[in-house]
């Protein structure tokens, strides 16, 4: 509110002399409202004022229920009723705020705001309250607690704050510009500048930003930049107050007069849809306030600072009669404000008091308020009292309260136990000899023994100084919790995307992955995969084997996986989705028998166990990918990279999985058979009774990895010399070891867990000996000891300590075939290689070092059902590929959380949340036996005619024309691109309190329509690619408004369409991509996404964002035609191919419109004219008198003669 035209007494109301720290009453305050209030010596007024015990309230008709003093004798700036709360906020000029609750106006909470500056402005939003004064913004909790407190700029003079969304506040004062601060990261992320300065009133409707400004203007401004839009002069002196409601503004102000400014007793109004002035509204009373009640009618309630209130209607004329008064004790009204419910008036006077009137005896504040937390009642009256000089008296008497929370003073035993320091370590003598006094300070030079401002402690050993595994909360209600819900690492839990109303667009994935490799989206149904895919993708043979297969078969897990390796070779960081590769795996039926499909209710919940279900989908992708490249249907269907990947009888997977193997069946008659076999990877089998032997009997990996290979075990089996089922003892020998050594780890019970926990603890004792030796406990360090302890090297043995703990699994192991079909199986560090020799000399001699690639490992949290993530040693090849560096680097793969890790957090295991599940180990130097080609095998042919899977399709209705061989297209041809899909799952959302609505899970859509069409050459807009694609699954919605896709169409029964396989266009679209054609369509990113292909932008140029102002809204297809194009496009549903030739005419246009991308300013103008056109017609297309459309135009008739 502007207080240029008020009472000059208001001057003698200085925040100095009214500041809530002063203790002396006011002397401008009234005498008649000392009647009823009592001070206290000091002369403060502590009460509010009293109201009588019965108030007659007429209902429907606004009078009086309390009156109560916020701050004696100090004038109320502001007003405020909480939005969320039944609570009512008043700002003083001293800077203080104070609440009241109910209609009652019981006090809440009163605290300062600001020390020297009037509160000039009140915002409730659902946590706290925001109070602007004249340059700080300060957030603070509705019991007086500061949030944030955020300083502006010393020259601003603030008024006016507006808040836009729930997170962004726009702010405005005296001085040339606006602020727009974003509440989330308290910083302003905008600063608008506004041609007439002094904005001291801002309201926003669905359609503009209003304005107020001192000069008497009121500005309408664009809700997305800002910019004026229109312009009201309603005042030549200055604009007291305004309101906006419907299609009708109204503003009171002061005109200008000879003597100076004068009350203008008529009020403007505006009509918003025709953006002019109506009749001027005359009222009887000075305005001074104004505010829309729509109750039943839009009427006004004009106040003025006298204590008058006037109601009327905005186009109708004032009565007298619709006067009433309040009595303030001081002299003027200060500040007026309505209610949300419009159930009650608030008015604030220049003496502190503030006044409520309501339209009913129990007046509600809000439609919908919460309700509010009080302060718990004191309960020291109801106490006995204590004598504390009898010593004797007991402390029980206090009674303490009952509680499930953890008592303050009940702390674990892990930190309340004794850690004395010993005595400090003497003084370096080099110190002491090079030393000068200067009085009875001593300087000396640095003699660089030890770390820069570091002196080493030992604290005082313990049994379980290095032993986390035993330490228990003392507290019983400590005990009751889970522990390992405050043991998961952040980066280690489930990653979930936040879904916005505009989809992805907006969602940060940088933030979760700041390397070039791609991870995995993970709301796909039975995306519980992700990180056995990535393990796959960074084995090198198998990424470049895959990538060079391809089959017929519709649903070939190789060739599907092949088409994902691919994406992530292609992606620079963003996240891909294995949405096609889920798809084929669904239709598996071995996947269904062994229980690998997941409905999604069980996914989402985390019903089934993680760690099985991983396990037994790599025992499966492995045998499946085996089967593929075996069945080879056609000599050509797989090109391969060379003779490396060519085998007679078994494919490239067995070659590096497969580990041939002799089992022996030794019956007790004597009889032995043995027969030979393979398997592509081993489970651990661990010691029997492991968990009863609590001594910490030391137990390598390695010894467990050989019992697990060289399997021995008791069965029945049948035996042919016996004729019948004997005890038989069964032996496995190896024959030929595998170059990729895949082991399920089989944690599957506590009898597992327990094992690996207290072989861990052995090896951490273990390697404490080795490095440090026995520390004893009374043992007294030398200075040569803490000279050794302060060097880089003793540093790195202290911080490598935490390194050691969890860790029973080695980085390599050792395997060597004996002479006798026996296996040695031994851990193998980098001080054996020294001893040794290298690796690759002992390879002769039937020795193998395989160093550990991956490990898969299951994470245990009951918050998220749990999840897999993996750990993953990325090679050189992927490095120089991604980074254009050279060197190995251990990642962590959490979905499409991707973050580098120390090599021990791959195989640190907490089994308390942590639990490995899958281990890869690789032959040194495995990639050299292999030749890491990758030939492309997808040839131009995919784009010759090809025959469709409907039985009733006929000639007459093919819609395309496919290419020639003269017609193939070249590197930097255009081609349009359109396509369309339908709905497999609906989309799961949630609506909050707050009404806005929460995407859970988005719809799942499949692509059912792709249309390509020439965009050069004689024949251009003529579709060479229209193929509807049959789906199995089933389909929920066909979206025919919007996709023009009927029931029926997908079915090769009933359809009359060119009908194929989803795997068929695939293929043409990514030759089509590898080629390096240039796609031109409208919303293309979408598209690419629903079909799973990742195209380079350098290759994809798009309409939606051609015709597109930075921060404004994306512009239709169908508005774009009408207004370049004079179109008329998308009547009653979409038709691709229509809509593909549309978008190329567009590019055209673009081309000429910029002069090829030469004049960007002139092209800008022409983008500016669109957007006007499209908010005066509202982005809506004028209905036709004629049909046209490009269905209609001379190229498509050359279709119909083609």
């Amino acid at each position: 509110m502007n207080f240029e035209g008020l009472d000059p007494g208001l001057a003698e109301y200085a925040p100095a002399m009214h500041s809530a720290l002063d203790p002396v009453l006011d002397a401008h305050l009234n005498p008649s409202l000392l009647q009823n209030v009592e001070l206290d010596p000091e002369g403060v007024a502590l009460e509010a004022l009293p109201v009588q015990e019965s108030v007659h309230i007429m209902e429907g008709v606004y009078s009086e229920l309390h009156s109560v003093v916020a701050e004696v004798g100090v004038p109320v700036s502001v007003s405020h009723f909480d939005l969320h709360e039944e609570m009512l906020w008043v700002g003083s000029h001293g800077g203080h705020a104070t609440s009241f609750f109910g209609p009652a106006l019981e006090r809440y909470s009163s605290f300062q705001v600001n020390g020297s500056d009037d509160i000039r402005q009140i915002q409730s939003l659902e946590n706290g309250i925001l109070f602007l004064t004249k340059n700080n913004l300060k957030y603070m909790a509705r019991g007086g607690l500061i949030i944030f407190d955020y300083l502006l700029d010393e020259s601003d003079d603030m008024h006016s704050l507006l808040l836009t969304d729930s997170s962004t506040l726009l702010v405005g004062g005296l001085q040339n510009h606006i602020l727009e601060i974003d509440l989330n990261t308290v910083q302003e992320t905008q600063k608008y500048a506004v041609e007439t300065p002094g904005v001291t009133i801002m309201r926003q409707t669905n359609r503009f930003f209003f304005c107020g400004h001192t000069s008497g203007k009121i500005s309408l401004r664009d809700l997305r930049t800002f910019k004026v839009e229109h312009e009201f002069d309603a005042f030549s002196g200055s604009l007291s107050d305004f309101d906006v409601h419907g299609n009708l503004l109204a503003a009171c102000g002061f005109s200008s007069r000879l003597t100076g400014l004068a009350c203008d007793r008529f009020l403007k109004v505006y009509d918003l849809r025709m953006m002019r002035a109506i009749t001027p509204l005359q009222v009887h009373v000075d305005p001074a306030f104004l505010r829309f009640i729509p109750t039943y009618t839009s009427r006004l309630a004009i106040i003025s600072q006298s204590g008058q209130c006037q109601f009327c209607e905005p186009t109708g004329l004032a009565n007298p009669a619709d006067i009433f008064h309040v009595n303030p004790v001081g002299p003027l009204l200060m500040t007026f404000d309505v209610s949300a419910s419009k159930q009650a008036l608030a008015f604030g006077d220049s003496e502190g008091c503030v006044h409520l009137w309501t339209d009913s005896p129990e007046p509600s504040f809000n439609p919908y308020s919460r309700e509010t937390e009080f302060a718990l009642p004191c309960l020291v009256d109801s106490l006995p009292p204590l004598d504390w000089s009898q010593d004797l008296l007991p402390l029980s008497l206090i009674p303490v309260p009952l509680t499930t929370d953890t008592l303050l003073s009940d702390w674990p035993a892990a930190n309340s136990a004794p850690a004395p320091r010993l005595r400090a370590p003497p003084v370096d003598a080099e110190i002491l000899r090079t030393m000068k006094k200067v009085g009875f300070i001593g300087y000396a030079p640095n003699p660089r023994t030890r770390l820069r401002n570091q002196i080493p402690y030992r604290l005082k050993e313990s049994d379980n100084e290095f032993d986390s595994f035993s330490q228990v909360t003392e507290s019983p209600i400590g005990r009751e919790e889970e522990p390992h819900l405050h043991m998961v690492s952040k980066k280690y839990r489930k990653v979930t995307i936040k879904y916005s109303k505009l989809g992805l667009e907006d969602f940060d994935f940088k933030h979760y992955n700041k390397t070039l490799f791609a991870g995995l989206e993970p709301h796909i149904p039975n995306a519980y995969c992700n990180c056995m895919i990535q393990v796959l993708y960074f084995l090198e043979p198998v990424r470049c084997l895959i990538q060079n297969h391809l089959c017929q078969k519709e649903f070939c897990l190789a060739c599907e996986l092949g088409f994902l390796f691919h994406m992530l070779d292609l992606s620079r960081g963003d996240p891909c989705q294995g949405s096609n590769f889920l798809r084929a795996f669904r239709t598996i039926p071995e996947a269904s028998a062994l229980g690998l499909i997941l409905a999604d209710s069980d996914e989402a919940s985390g019903k089934g166990n993680l760690a099985r279900l991983i396990q037994r989908w790599n025992r499966f992708i492995l045998t499946q990918l085996h089967q593929d490249m075996q069945e080879l249907e056609v000599p050509q269907a797989y090109r391969g990279a060379g003779g490396s990947f060519c085998s007679s009888g078994d494919s490239v997977i067995g070659q590096l999985f497969s580990c041939e193997m002799e089992n022996c069946s030794l019956c007790r008659c004597g009889s032995e058979t043995v027969r030979a076999s393979s398997t592509l990877l081993f489970t651990l089998s661990y010691p029997e009774g492991s968990n009863s032997d609590k001594t910490g009997k030391n137990c390598d990996f390695a010894q467990v990895l050989k019992r697990s290979i060289c399997l021995e075990q008791n069965t029945q089996a049948w035996c042919d010399n016996c004729e019948k089922y004997q005890p038989t003892i069964q032996t496995r020998n190896i024959r030929h070891l595998p170059d990729i050594l895949v082991i399920n780890c089989e944690v599957n019970s506590l009898k597992e867990a327990d094992f690996w926990r207290m072989q861990a603890e052995v090896a951490f004792k273990m390697a404490m000996k080795k490095h440090s030796g026995e520390i004893s406990k009374s043992k007294e360090f030398a200075l040569a000891d803490w000279k050794e302890l302060g060097s880089p090297e003793g540093m790195l043995m202290c911080a490598s300590i935490e390194e050691l703990k969890n860790i029973w699994l080695p980085f390599s192991i050792r395997m060597k075939m004996t002479k006798n079909k026996g296996l040695d199986v031994c851990n193998w560090t980098d001080g054996d290689e020294m001893q040794w020799g290298p690796a690759r000399a002992e390879e002769e001699h039937g020795v193998y070092v395989y160093d550990l690639m991956a490990t898969v490992v299951h994470i245990l949290d009951s918050r998220t059902g749990g999840s897999l993530v993996a750990h993953i040693k990325v090679g050189e090849t992927y490095h120089q590929r991604k980074e254009g560096v050279t060197h190995q680097q251990w990642y962590l793969f959490n979905d499409f959380l991707i973050e580098p890790i120390d090599k021990h957090e791959a195989v640190q295991f907490d089994m308390n949340w942590k639990v490995p599940a899958i281990l890869y180990y690789i032959k040194r130097n495995l990639n050299s036996k292999y030749n890491l080609n990758i030939k492309n095998p997808i040839e131009a042919s995919v784009l010759l005619a090809e025959a469709s899977l409907a039985r009733k399709q006929r000639k007459t209705h093919t819609t395309f024309i496919p290419l020639m061989l003269n017609e193939m297209p070249q590197v930097g041809d255009l081609v349009g691109l359109d396509a369309e899909f339908v709905t497999l799952n609906e989309e799961e959302a949630e609506l909050r309190s707050d009404g806005t609505k929460s995407t859970i899970k988005p719809s799942q859509m499949s692509v059912a329509r792709i249309t390509c069409v020439r965009g050069q050459g004689p024949n251009e807009g003529i579709p060479f690619i229209d193929d509807y694609i049959s789906t199995q699954e089933q389909v929920v919605d066909y979206l025919t408004q919007y996709s023009g896709i009927k029931p029926g169409d997908l079915d090769a029964k009933i359809s009359s369409k060119h009908l194929t396989t989803l795997k068929s266009t695939y293929l043409k679209l990514r030759f089509l991509i590898d080629i390096g054609v240039k796609f031109v369509g409208h919303g293309l990113q979408k598209d690419f996404r629903v079909i799973n292909l990742m195209v380079p932008k350098d290759q994809v140029l798009d309409t939606v964002y051609l015709f597109h102002m930075p921060r404004k809204r994306m512009i239709s297809l169908r508005f774009l035609a009408w207004y370049f194009l004079d179109l008329k496009i998308q009547g009653e549903t979409h038709d691709s191919i229509e809509d593909a030739r549309t978008a190329l005419q567009l590019y055209r246009k673009y081309l000429e419109l910029s002069k090829n991308g030469t004049e960007p300013e002139s092209f800008h103008k022409v983008l500016k004219g669109l957007y006007e056109k499209g908010r005066k017609m509202d982005w809506k297309v004028p209905e036709p008198e004629g049909q046209t459309s490009p269905k209609n135009a001379a190229v498509f008739s050359s279709v119909l003669a083609l």
